[in-house]
């Protein structure tokens, strides 16, 4: 894959992160896709699987923007350097991180494994809901 075309796709693929629609987000991954992140590192397997996933986490985070800072090509797929701009309550949590995207011939994902520290996000997370007690 080119950086080019790793573009394209983030274009169409990162916005589908934001509102709460895990069926779109869940359609740009195969039938038998892995997908990990900090929350599940063992990941999950299998769009229903992945599709439940989504819609618990985008459920919590519907305003959150992730945007491409750059993509590297590798065999199959990109390296995705990214940027995620979380709100936690009146804050807005800003992190960066990378994933690795794999492709199946059809261009669906079928390997998303997703890195980042999540430290700063999870210390917000938790004054916010002391705040709220």
């Amino acid at each position: 894959m080119t950086k080019q075309e790793a573009r394209a796709f983030a274009a169409r693929w990162l916005p589908a992160w934001t509102g709460n629609d895990p069926g779109k987000l869940a359609a740009f991954y195969s039938d038998d896709a892995l997908y990990l992140d900090p929350g599940i590192p063992d990941g999950v397997r299998g769009k229903d699987a992945l599709t439940a996933y989504f819609s618990v986490l985008l459920a919590h985070n519907p305003d959150w923007v992730w945007t491409q800072i750059e993509p590297i090509p590798m065999e199959n797929g990109f390296v995705n350097k990214w940027l995620a701009k979380i709100p936690v309550g009146e804050k807005v949590i800003e992190c960066i991180g990378v994933c690795l995207v794999q492709f199946n011939s059809q261009r669906k994902i079928v390997r998303n494994e997703v890195y980042f520290d999540r430290t700063e996000l999870i210390s917000e997370i938790y004054k916010y809901k002391q705040s709220r007690i």
